[in-house]
């Protein structure tokens, strides 16, 4: 058998690891044993739990787990993965108090293919979407079980969502020009305000939750 030097097994390993896009200048926002750096708003049973250094939306809890510190543009990177119909958003810009899907802005989570949401959704429900204003495309989330990768940016008045390396929302929120869409949603308006997670009283596992700050 011929020798196989270091340099051969570095390159077998890189080979089959799991590629991630350029990490400099993120930070980690979860620590996998605790919720320091959280604040929990509205808990329902057990609200948010850990588990194998994963963080758990369980069915019977939920919620809206904040980020204790303030965001403007930034890139937010996260794993999650879904129970069957499982159901939770991303709250961006948002304030603690008030519905962060109005008051802030929400990013839909959602296994949106289970027959329980057939024919009952709206465009701007699925998941992906900045809730109820621009509809996500379809077509790139995992079956429920399996882990997703998500980057939302925001930068200014522009939000991008990357679904499994795919862009599935990239909007100019000054195009958003319906005055009752406006009126429904101040948070629209928001250039500053918390990351969070809110739950829906199903489960949905979260990990490698990191963010970076734009300047």
């Amino acid at each position: 058998m011929k020798n196989i030097t270091s340099t051969m097994i570095l390159m077998l390993f890189l080979s089959v690891m799991p590629l991630r896009g350029e990490e400099t200048g993120f930070v980690s926002l979860f620590d996998g044993q605790s919720l320091n750096g959280w604040i929990l708003v509205g808990k329902v049973g057990q609200g948010y739990i850990i588990e194998k250094g994963n963080l758990i939306c369980p069915a019977d809890g939920g919620g809206n787990l904040f980020s204790q510190k303030e965001y403007s543009n930034f890139v937010f990177r996260f794993e999650f993965k879904t129970d069957p119909a499982g159901n939770n958003g991303v709250g961006i810009r948002a304030p603690l108090r008030g519905d962060a899907a109005y008051a802030g802005m929400e990013i839909q989570i959602l296994d949106d293919s289970a027959p329980v949401y057939k024919g009952k959704l709206r465009p701007a429900q699925y998941h992906g979407s900045i809730y109820d204003v621009v509809p996500a495309r379809q077509g790139f989330l995992k079956k429920a079980g399996e882990w997703n990768e998500e980057e939302i940016t925001a930068n200014g008045r522009r939000v991008n969502v990357k679904l499994n390396g795919s862009t599935i929302v990239d909007a100019d929120l000054d195009s958003i020009k319906d005055a009752d869409t406006l009126k429904k949603h101040p948070g629209l308006a928001r250039a500053r305000g918390h990351i969070g997670f809110l739950g829906h009283d199903t489960r949905v596992e979260f990990r490698n939750i990191r963010l970076k700050e734009l300047p």
